[in-house]
């Protein structure tokens, strides 16, 4: 027994040391809930066949600038001819008869084809598009607003940076007060 005393002054010493090694690592953060938790809550009839997606909420919801700039032009822009709902879209192009009479066939107006024609070859000619030549409602889509309300908010953007270029460059180029005093020559 003469030895327990001395085990247990040797593991005394042992203890109060100072240990060397990797301390023990902090106890994890709690943990959120997850959408697959939210899921796991929700129970469901043995016979139910109801699909349940789960995702997880995002932190906001916003429209780009452009689409809701797009969508107020669109609200304040041309809409088109207003409807009348008394309107009957009856053909009246044989009312009234001309010295030709109406005879029903249709007919093709060569000068418009020809004017088409050329107009399409001269845009080709110059490299631009020939797309809306053929367009028979002048309205602007839901689409060329996005685009004009995105050039528009471009523009906006690049006026402001080159007026911030100009003020930091004037306020580069223009000397303090008080080195104009000290850096002019006395004059006697």
């Amino acid at each position: 027994m003469p030895e327990s005393p001395l085990i247990a002054l040797f593991l005394a010493q042992a203890a109060a040391a100072p240990s060397y090694g990797p301390s023990t690592p902090p106890a994890p953060p709690p943990v959120k809930a997850t959408p697959s938790d939210d899921c796991a809550r929700q129970h469901s009839g043995p016979n139910d066949n109801a699909i349940v997606i789960c995702a997880v909420k995002p932190d906001g919801y916003r429209l780009p600038p452009d689409i809701v700039e797009a969508r107020r032009l669109k609200k304040k822009g041309d809409t088109g001819r207003p409807h009348n709902p008394h309107e009957t879209y009856a053909d009246t192009s044989c009312a009234a008869v001309g010295p030709m009479g109406c005879t029903g066939t249709p007919t093709i107006n060569f000068i418009a084809v020809a004017a088409v024609a050329a107009e399409i070859s001269s845009r080709l000619a110059k490299g631009q598009e020939v797309g809306s030549i053929f367009e028979t409602t002048p309205h602007a889509s839901e689409y060329r607003y996005y685009l004009e309300a995105k050039k528009r908010r471009e523009e906006k953007e690049a006026d402001s940076a080159a007026k911030k270029v100009q003020a930091d460059a004037q306020a580069k180029a223009t000397p303090p007060a008080a080195d104009l005093h000290a850096s002019a020559p006395i004059r006697n």
